[in-house]
Parts: C-alpha cells; sequence; structure tokens
C-alpha cells in the first residue's frame, strides 16, 4: 500500500448527483486533484470525458475503497444523495481509513447526526449550499465564504498566528494581502466592527473581504 499523501492538492468526491458532479466540477476548476467515485456506470461514462479520473466502484466497502486508492488521500466528501444507507455506510468505511478530513452532505438533521456519529467531520446540507462554495471552504482555512459577482468575496477566518497581538493599524497592506478586515469577533465578546486600534487577539475569528484569491491567501496564514 502506498503511503499517504502528505499534500492537500487530491480530494475524493463520491456519488456524481447534481450537487457531488458540480462540486467536483468547481474543486478541478480550482486546480485541484480529484478522485470521483459513483457505482453508477452511465454517471461514471458522462463524467470521465469532464473529470480527469472518474472510477466506478462501491463506495460502502472499505476494501474497495483502499483498492482504488482512497487511503492515500486526506480529505474525502461523500456526496451521495439518493441513499441515506450509502451514505452512511461510506463514511463509516472512510473513517476505518482513517480519513482526516470527511466531509458528508446530509439531507436532514437526523442524517446529520447520523453521518457525525460514525465518523464525518464536517456535514453540508446542498439545499442550502452551492458547490462552489462548499469547494472553497474544502480546500481552504476559512471557517465560512461567500462569493460574489466580479471576483470579490467576503470571508470568516481565525486570526493569522503571526498577527496575534498586534492592532490592525500596524498591519501593512502585505501583512493582510490586501484584504480589508471588516470586523472582529473576539473571545467571550460579542462581533465588533474592526478599528485601527482592534487588538487581534489568539482564537478570535475575522471577518475579512477582497478578491477571492487576496482572501484565500489570507486565510492561509491562519
Amino acid at each position: 500500500m502506498s503511503a499517504r499523501r502528505t499534500d492537500d492538492s487530491g480530494i475524493v468526491v463520491i456519488g456524481l448527483g447534481r450537487f457531488g458532479s458540480r462540486l467536483a466540477g468547481s474543486l478541478a476548476h480550482l486546480d485541484h486533484d480529484v478522485l470521483a467515485i459513483d457505482r453508477n456506470p452511465d454517471r461514471v461514462q458522462h463524467w470521465s470525458a469532464r473529470l480527469d479520473r472518474v472510477v466506478q466502484a462501491d463506495s460502502t466497502e472499505e476494501n474497495v475503497l483502499r483498492q482504488i486508492g482512497v487511503a492515500d488521500f486526506r480529505r474525502v466528501v461523500v456526496a451521495i444523495g439518493a441513499s441515506v444507507e450509502a451514505s452512511v455506510l461510506t463514511v463509516l468505511a472512510l473513517a476505518e481509513l482513517g480519513i482526516p478530513q470527511i466531509w458528508g452532505r446530509a439531507t436532514s438533521e437526523k442524517h446529520a447526526k447520523i453521518l457525525s456519529s460514525v465518523g464525518a467531520h464536517h456535514v453540508i446540507f446542498p439545499e442550502a449550499e452551492t458547490g462552489e462554495r462548499v469547494a472553497h471552504l474544502i480546500v481552504s482555512k476559512m471557517l465560512d465564504f461567500v462569493e460574489f459577482g466580479d471576483d470579490f468575496a467576503i470571508a470568516k477566518v481565525r486570526v493569522p498566528r503571526t498577527m496575534v497581538g498586534r492592532r490592525l493599524r500596524e498591519l501593512t497592506p502585505a501583512d493582510r494581502y490586501g484584504v480589508m478586515v471588516v470586523g472582529a469577533k473576539l473571545p467571550g465578546e460579542p462581533f465588533r466592527y474592526a478599528g485601527p486600534d482592534t487588538v487581534l487577539q489568539a482564537d478570535s475569528v475575522l471577518v475579512v473581504e477582497g478578491s477571492i484569491s487576496q482572501v484565500q491567501r489570507f486565510a492561509a496564514l491562519g
């Protein structure tokens, strides 16, 4: 068996329905290596022309996932929506493989609780999330993300370690990668709009705005 990947470029997407296929396409557009899996041969054939690697397999079987190399990835998204049983068994199999980050698609609150109980680290609800938004959250350290038109985004990020204890006035545009810090949620305090004298504290959450690339680079500092 090959060693687990140490980089964050590779992502597995299991389930190529409407949400899963859009998510896989968004991740590929962001230049990430995507391994897509679906048990439906028609879907596999359809998406083989659009994604680099698409495999037909039963994702509920741990041995099958191991054979196709899923254990070598750090991040896996279970986007199965047609079968709650299949999604739960898939998350369980991934947990048995020791995947560090398992994202599970839930169709209800009860489904979400089950996914969390069997090993999902993050639960998403496609009805409230777009594939593009989830793709950005998966590949970055952002806590939340809203994309607007014309390459503009607002995100929640943790204070980068190198900025803890500093006032906003001390940070140059280069320090912030060009983003504007709009507000800060300090530990034990309510959200406040940020000003020049706001001191960045450890474990604080910032609301920042800027271009998508600027926001992503700033979030990566955390």
